[in-house]
C-alpha cells in the first residue's frame, strides 16, 4: 500500500510539473518584448536599423510605452544611406548625425496605412535652423505612399506597411499595451531641406522649374545648402505662378528675362531667419533676399501685400525644413522691377 501512494505522488508531481511547463511554454511567445526596438531587431531585414538605434541611444525610447509611427529602412537601404555619404560602416557615422537622421523616420503618433493621407506631418527630428519646432515630412499616398518625393529625392517608398510592436510583458485578459506601429521602407531618409520639401510638394513643381531655371544664379544651391541659413521661403504654388503668367503676359518661365526671373524669387525668400507662423503680426515689414520688403497683415488670416499693393494669402504654414522653413501662399508675389 505504501509502495502504490509513492507512486501516486511521484505521478501526481510529474502531473503538475508538466502542466506547470505546458503553461510556461503557451505563454512564452506572449511575454517576447515586441516594442518597436525588438520588432527591428527580430528582423532580418532590420538588423542595421537595430544597431543604429543602439548606437544613437534610441534603443530604450523605442522600447518605452507609447503610441509611435517608425519608417524602418531595410539593411540595403541604410548600406546604400552609407556608401552614398562616403561612411565606412555605421560605426562612422557621427552618433549626433545618425541619432537626427534615425528621429526624422519617427512621428508621435501611430498612424496605421489606413490611416495615411496625403499631407505634411511633424517627425521627431530637428535641424540646424529651429530649436524648437520639428522637422515636417510630406506623406503622398497613391498605389503607393512616398515620403519627402520617393528614394530618388532622399526620401523613401513604404514597401511593407503595419507592423505592429506591442511591449511585454502581455498582462493577463489579452490587455496589449501597444507602442507603435512600423512600416518598412526602401530609403534612409535624410534631413529634408528647402528645395527637398519643394520637390515633394507636386503643387510647387513650377516654382521648383522657376529656381531651377537658370542654375547660373545659385539661387537653388543656396536653398539647398546651409550657407546663409536658416531662411524662410514663402512659396507659391502651381495655380499661383500659372495666374502670375496671365497677369504679366509671359507665355511661359522662359519668357521671363532671367534678371527678372531671380530678382522675383528672392523676392519670396527671407535670409537668416526661420520665421515660424506665430511670429508673424499684423503690419509686420519683411526684408527679402531681394533687397525689398513686403508687408504682413493678420486680421481675417494672414496675408501679404507686395512691393506692387497686390494681396497674397498665405495658405500653408510652418513646413520646417532642416536649413528653413516654408509657408505656401496663393498669388506670386511681384516687387519693383
Amino acid at each position: 500500500m505504501k509502495t502504490i501512494k509513492m507512486k501516486f505522488a511521484a505521478a501526481l508531481a510529474l502531473f503538475v510539473l508538466t502542466l506547470s511547463s505546458c503553461s510556461s511554454d503557451d505563454n512564452g511567445p506572449s511575454q517576447d518584448n515586441m516594442s518597436i526596438y525588438a520588432t527591428a531587431k527580430a528582423n532580418a531585414q532590420l538588423s542595421v536599423l537595430a544597431s543604429a538605434l543602439e548606437k544613437a541611444g534610441l534603443a530604450s525610447t523605442l522600447s518605452s510605452s507609447g503610441s509611435l509611427t517608425v519608417f524602418a529602412p531595410t539593411n540595403e537601404a541604410f548600406n546604400a544611406f552609407l556608401s552614398k555619404n562616403g561612411y565606412a560602416d555605421l560605426n562612422a557615422v557621427p552618433v549626433a548625425a545618425l541619432k537626427e537622421i534615425l528621429l526624422n523616420h519617427v512621428l508621435s503618433t501611430k498612424v496605421k496605412s489606413s490611416a495615411i493621407v496625403t499631407g505634411y506631418v511633424k517627425t521627431l527630428a530637428k535641424g540646424s535652423a529651429s530649436t524648437s519646432n520639428t522637422l515636417s515630412m510630406y506623406i503622398e499616398k497613391n498605389t503607393a505612399v512616398d515620403i519627402n518625393g520617393g528614394k530618388a529625392n532622399g526620401g523613401a517608398t513604404v514597401t511593407t506597411a503595419d507592423i505592429e510592436a506591442t511591449n511585454a510583458p502581455v498582462p493577463p485578459a489579452d490587455i496589449e499595451a501597444t507602442n507603435g506601429v512600423v512600416h518598412i521602407v526602401d530609403g534612409v531618409i535624410g534631413l529634408p531641406t528647402i528645395v527637398t520639401h519643394a520637390i515633394a510638394n507636386k503643387n510647387f513643381t513650377t516654382l521648383v522649374s522657376a529656381l531651377t531655371y537658370n542654375p547660373a544664379s545659385g539661387f537653388a544651391a543656396m536653398l539647398s545648402g546651409t550657407t546663409g541659413s536658416p531662411f524662410t521661403v514663402f512659396a507659391p504654388t502651381n495655380t499661383a505662378f500659372a495666374s502670375f503668367l496671365t497677369e504679366t503676359g509671359f507665355s511661359g518661365l522662359s519668357a521671363i528675362p532671367a534678371n527678372v526671373l531671380e530678382t522675383t524669387l528672392k523676392y519670396h525668400a527671407v535670409a537668416g531667419a526661420n520665421v515660424q507662423s506665430s511670429a508673424l503680426t499684423n503690419g509686420q515689414t519683411v526684408n527679402t533676399a531681394a533687397s525689398q520688403s513686403f508687408t504682413i497683415n493678420t486680421a481675417g488670416g494672414a496675408k501679404i501685400t507686395d512691393a506692387n499693393g497686390r494681396i497674397s494669402n498665405i495658405i500653408i504654414t510652418d513646413v520646417q525644413c532642416s536649413n528653413g522653413i516654408i509657408h505656401a501662399i496663393d498669388k506670386v508675389l511681384l516687387p519693383k522691377l
